[in-house]
């Protein structure tokens, strides 16, 4: 089924792309379908929050080899949690099909660890059948320069040696190590927006976190060659215990650190009305993400809004069907105790 022989005969190889709200998953999945070559690749879409907008995204992007049974939604927030209700059949149902797909690539939501999804593999039900060929961590680059998860982690460890009660990372800098302490490739995306040095500096960052013999590459746009994202061959549920997590010992999380909430406007005038609309909102209120779509007054396509922070950009995807109602939807992220109420009334102006 593969078409790397290194993958045992009959089993079909997955990748699990991981990383941080915003970094370039999705961006790395659609140039990955972009240049398959006629590879069947199906995709499994998890996310944060109850607006499906990275899965929409891939099935609008008219590629032929990315047709919407090729794309699996799982939004239920975190298939890390709900590994055995959601994931497992899932991944079943996948390989039971008449024509399996040659490649599961699975994207989690921004807020996942990989480290269960990787275990899941090792359970009887697809142990046989299918192997985690690699994980490839998305790292924002200019998100981890300007300090988001750890800006100065010897001033923390200082800390932490100066006062005993500061024994817990911050949510942010705990998923950061995660995904990259499972990591057995880690791209920094979105490369082009920093200089050398900036680069080599985050590069740092990351490498303090890696496994022994982890390659780092540099990407923009989440354009990364496919013969090096697929045929990793690392059989990662095999490696669990060099792969360090923080629930190690204790065997669960939760993401009570964590809200998100959408929002539903009318049309919007102009791209640019909306985008003014938001900073000040996201600013005021530590948004950590926002994401969605727009209906602009007078366009017959349908545009996608995207933001890290203050950071946004947007483009139009498609034409909206006849059976979809014109409307902009978006959904906010942040960390527990966002101000939903206060929010909603700022972006309805």
């Amino acid at each position: 089924m593969s078409e790397n022989p290194r993958i045992p005969a009959g089993k079909i190889p997955a990748t699990v792309i991981t990383g941080f709200l915003g970094a370039g998953k999705t961006s790395a999945i659609r140039h990955l379908l972009q240049n398959a070559n006629g590879r069947r690749i199906a995709l499994v879409i998890n996310e944060f929050g109850d607006l499906g907008v990275d899965g929409e995204i891939l099935k609008g992007c008219g590629i032929e080899s990315c047709g919407e049974d090729d794309v699996v939604e799982l939004a239920n927030g975190c298939i890390c949690c709900t590994v055995a209700d959601d994931f497992l059949p899932t991944i079943q149902a996948l390989l039971d099909r008449p024509q399996p797909p040659d490649h599961i690539v699975i994207e989690t939501s921004g807020l996942a660890l990989p480290k269960p999804l990787v275990k899941a593999f090792a359970w009887p039900e697809v142990r046989t059948r299918t192997t985690v060929d690699g994980v490839i961590t998305v790292i924002d680059g200019p998100a981890v320069a300007d300090g988001l998860f750890a800006g100065n982690p010897d001033a923390v460890a200082a800390q932490r040696a100066a006062d005993e009660t500061l024994d817990h990372d911050t949510p942010l800098e705990e998923l950061f190590e995660e995904q990259l302490a499972c990591a057995d490739m880690v791209v920094i995306n979105k490369a082009d927006l920093l200089d050398e040095a900036r680069l080599a500096e985050v590069e740092a960052v990351v490498a303090r976190h890696l496994r022994p013999a982890v390659k780092i590459l540099r990407a923009s746009h989440g354009a990364i060659d496919i013969a090096v994202l697929l045929g990793l061959d690392a059989a990662a549920e095999d490696d669990l215990d060099s792969r360090w997590s923080h629930h190690d010992a204790s065997g669960e999380h939760d993401h009570d650190d964590f809200t998100s909430f959408s929002v539903e406007l009318g049309e919007t005038d102009t791209p640019d009305a909306l985008l003014a609309r938001l900073r000040p909102v996201i600013a005021a209120h530590d948004v950590l993400r926002v994401k969605g779509f727009a209906a602009v007054t007078g366009k017959a396509m349908r545009l996608v809004v995207q933001g890290v922070g203050e950071r946004l950009q947007h483009y139009y995807d498609r034409d909206w069907r006849p059976e979809e109602t014109r409307a902009t939807r978006l959904v906010f992220i942040g960390e527990t105790g966002l101000d939903e109420a206060a929010i909603r009334a700022a972006v309805a102006g």
